[in-house]
């Protein structure tokens, strides 16, 4: 080895799903959202004007910002825009996650979590999901250096009730409780009614599941003003420019059109029902999701048999390599076509075994 790479950096990546392309691919492996953006989004993208891109974008992403709290109901200075989810999530690891004892998160969960641990050499603890992979919240009542955890929780999609939610944040009032909400939209009850109570407590959103903006990679953190000026504390000492204008434009005229975004969550929770009872049928099992994915294992045929079949037909799933998640696929909820195309070679696929 050289000598300077003794002072490399060295992680272990997060591995980010496959972009497979092709016009026949039915993409069913990152929950991205299978319908296009409002309206008023694309109106926006057309009528950009390109000679403004010149510029600087908006250092404190204020359009987008003062859009987002007016949504919530919440105060301007209460949240905190960033590339993507991952991008804020990574900043409310870099700023608030720096005592000497460990984090905590679930040993099945959003696998970032880990590598940003790893990367900025923060101690952490994993807390073992029960037999139904159901997160107790009682896992995370001891002494610690902050606690993070989806909700619904990912891969599972399964959803922790508000009230637990509650008595996490009441244990652990000296420390910095994360909940990222990144598919709180399609059928769970969010927790940003807590940081009334809880000065502190970081929601975090996305807007590219249920908001159909996976490209424009847009998220952000709600939460006490103080926390949210630490957040901007580190983030321009980072990078002063994050989010580009068409961004946080485009943000903006998602969050105006709400009949269109209730309309878009609502086809697809029901073809997520009826995917459910479809999987059913053909002998698969798996929790009540509350996201835009099922995570489900079949009672018989492993999962990686299953994911190189539906991979030779061009659809795409997840499939992990955890040992307690080895025999799950994570499948996402495409539209009503795509779900009856995936089921019907399922039921012809396993019929011949």
């Amino acid at each position: 080895m050289e000598n300077w790479e003794t002072y490399v950096r060295k992680v272990v990546p997060y591995v980010p799903g496959e972009q497979p392309c092709g016009e026949q691919v039915i993409k069913l492996n990152t929950n991205e959202n299978p319908y296009p953006p409002a309206p008023g989004v694309l109106r926006a993208l057309r009528e950009s004007d390109g000679g403004k891109l010149r510029l600087y974008p908006e250092p404190d992403c204020g359009t987008l910002v003062r859009a987002i709290a007016a949504y919530h109901g919440l105060r301007d200075d209460q949240v905190f825009a960033g590339v993507g989810s991952d991008d804020v999530l990574a900043m409310i690891f870099l700023t608030f996650f720096n005592a000497e004892k460990p984090i905590l998160f679930p040993d099945i969960t959003y696998s970032f979590y880990e590598v940003w641990a790893d990367m900025l050499r923060i101690p952490y603890q994993t807390r073992v999901l029960d037999a139904a992979f159901q997160i107790r919240a009682e896992d995370y009542y001891g002494e610690n250096g902050g606690v993070i955890f989806p909700n619904p929780n990912a891969p599972t999609g399964l959803l922790m009730p508000v009230g637990q939610i509650r008595e996490i944040a009441e244990h652990n009032r000296d420390v910095i409780v994360v909940v990222d909400e990144a598919y709180i939209d399609f059928g769970g009850e969010s927790a940003l009614p807590l940081l009334g109570e809880y000065e502190n407590l970081l929601v975090v959103r996305t807007f590219s599941k249920s908001r159909s903006l996976a490209g424009m990679r847009i998220g952000y953190a709600c939460g006490a003003p103080k926390l949210i000026r630490y957040l901007n504390d580190v983030k321009y000492s980072f990078n002063s420019y994050t989010l580009n204008q068409t961004a946080l434009a485009l943000g903006v005229e998602s969050l105006r059109d709400e009949a269109y975004f209730r309309e878009t969550i609502a086809k697809i929770t029901a073809t997520r029902e009826w995917t459910g009872v479809e999987l059913a049928k053909l002998g698969f099992l798996f929790g009540e999701s509350k996201s835009n994915f099922i995570f489900a294992r079949h009672k018989s045929v492993a999962a990686e048999e299953i994911f190189r079949a539906l991979r030779k037909e061009h659809i795409y799933v997840r499939h992990f390599s955890g040992e307690r998640i080895r025999n799950y696929l994570r499948i996402s909820i495409g539209t009503q076509e795509e779900m009856e195309t995936l089921t019907g070679f399922l039921g012809r696929y396993l019929g011949q075994l």
